[in-house]
């Protein structure tokens, strides 16, 4: 499988009430729709797959929401595309396609949610690295940080 394009198609944020000081996070996400895609510029050995998906990230108890939602393409083997257009019929793919899917819905969401989340005030909804004082140990004299 190969990512061929990623858009979003809707970009919301509110925030409600001030910070309290306990604020817990409810991330959702899931695909709403698959479909097969054409393109008249791409000349591909692969099928074309074009995929819905929503990515939510809540503040809890009801302090700000953030939605996204959007669409991708993806080229993928003729014998996958069949499995998955023949599945999605119930709802039903792959947990491979699934993981696929969902690492890059939550890569691409992620980066934008923290963006939002910072401009309006948010603390961020996954951790963030930071470091410590163990990273920061004095130099030993006569040493060189070249």
């Amino acid at each position: 499988m190969k990512l061929i394009g990623f858009n979003f198609q809707k970009i919301s944020i509110e925030k409600f009430t001030e910070l309290p000081e306990n604020v817990k996070f409810n991330l959702k996400l899931d695909i709403t729709s698959i479909d097969s895609a054409k393109s008249d510029i791409l000349k591909l050995k692969e099928d074309l797959i074009k995929l819905d998906f929503f990515y939510n990230v809540f503040y809890e108890p009801n302090i700000a929401k953030i939605e996204l939602a959007g669409n991708m393409i993806l080229a993928v083997e003729s014998r996958i595309a069949r499995d998955l257009l023949k599945g999605w019929k119930d709802k039903q793919v792959s947990e491979e396609f699934r993981l696929f899917v969902f690492n890059v819905i939550l890569r691409k969401s992620n980066i934008k949610a923290l963006q939002l989340g910072e401009e309006m005030g948010l603390p961020p909804h996954i951790p963030m690295p930071a470091l410590g004082k163990e990273n920061f140990k004095p130099k030993e004299e006569g040493t060189s940080s070249n």
